[in-house]
């Protein structure tokens, strides 16, 4: 009888930490990538009331929003490109997402499709918008989000930006990446320690906008744990590191923002090739008020 009744005791809920850069880089003229942290709430404004409350009241359940977009296309395209992404999901996100749900399995597979099509919606704006200025002819942009609520991580994905996960000193790539060499590398005909070298490496087949129409939308949802980390992060910091280097890095530093700076200076020093933007994520056990 304990066991039964221990099984469908919920897990407890977890509180999160996150710090996100972005850096032109040391090559590119111009920073086309785009991040967003953000947080979600109940909220309840009174608008006449006899007691004495206060007239904006916040329910204690929270949900948080991560995503980092990289932009691709000339005169600016690539950065208009990611702008429209975050600003349609943020739209999506604000006014037709219900995310007030059970954080079990069936709720994840709701919000993976909400957020699948928020993805698409901001396929078709981009698209939108090329079609209509021949300047932007062909612009797009990767798009990695992540949706944590409780104890779970809800993850769409579209192009080559990565998150991963750091969980006990393992370093777990969470998403694949679309590109032909991967496709290649998943194919058998590349061998992962060529990828690096490959003149193939940089074509992406799959992103939000881009010169071929419709988007194809990973999705996939995985339960944290107290001391986990979280990466989402552009090429231009995975592309400048290696996956031990990483590793050492969310290893050591504690701290989001610490361990942000700190990606982000080393693939500074390793060339900068890129733009590049991280978003470190860390989720802690939720603490008892004290009495």
């Amino acid at each position: 009888m304990s066991e039964a009744i221990t099984a469908i005791i919920p897990p407890p809920a977890l509180t999160t930490r996150a710090f996100g850069l972005t850096d032109r880089g040391l090559v590119r003229e111009a920073n086309e990538d785009q991040f967003l942290i953000a947080e979600l709430s109940k909220a309840m404004r009174v608008c006449q009331t006899s007691l004495p409350e206060p007239k904006l009241q916040r329910g204690e359940e929270r949900a948080h929003l991560y995503l980092v977009a990289d932009g691709m296309g000339g005169h600016q395209a690539g950065e208009r490109a990611s702008a429209i992404a975050v600003a349609a999901i943020e739209h999506f996100t604000l006014n037709t997402f219900r995310w007030f749900l059970e954080p079990d399995h069936s709720g994840a597979q709701k919000v993976l499709e909400q957020f699948q099509r928020a993805v698409k919606d901001a396929d078709a704006q981009v698209a939108q918008e090329a079609a209509a200025d021949p300047l932007l002819k062909g612009m797009g942009t990767t798009v990695t989000m992540a949706f944590f609520l409780a104890t779970k991580v809800c993850l769409v994905h579209a192009g080559d930006s990565r998150a991963y996960l750091h969980r006990h000193g393992v370093l777990q790539q969470m998403t694949q990446d679309h590109t032909l060499v991967a496709e290649l590398v998943r194919q058998g005909s590349v061998r992962e320690e060529d990828v690096a070298a490959h003149p193939l490496r940089h074509i992406i087949t799959n992103v939000v906008g881009g010169p071929d129409a419709g988007v194809r939308v990973e999705a996939r949802a995985f339960d944290v744990q107290a001391g986990d980390r979280m990466v989402l992060c552009s090429d231009g910091l995975s592309e400048m590191m290696t996956h031990e280097q990483l590793a050492q890095v969310l290893a050591t530093e504690a701290e989001p923002e610490s361990a942000a700076r700190k990606l982000l200076a080393l693939a500074l020093e390793a060339g900068g090739r890129d733009n590049i933007t991280v978003v470190v994520v860390r989720f802690d056990p939720v603490t008892a008020p004290a009495s």
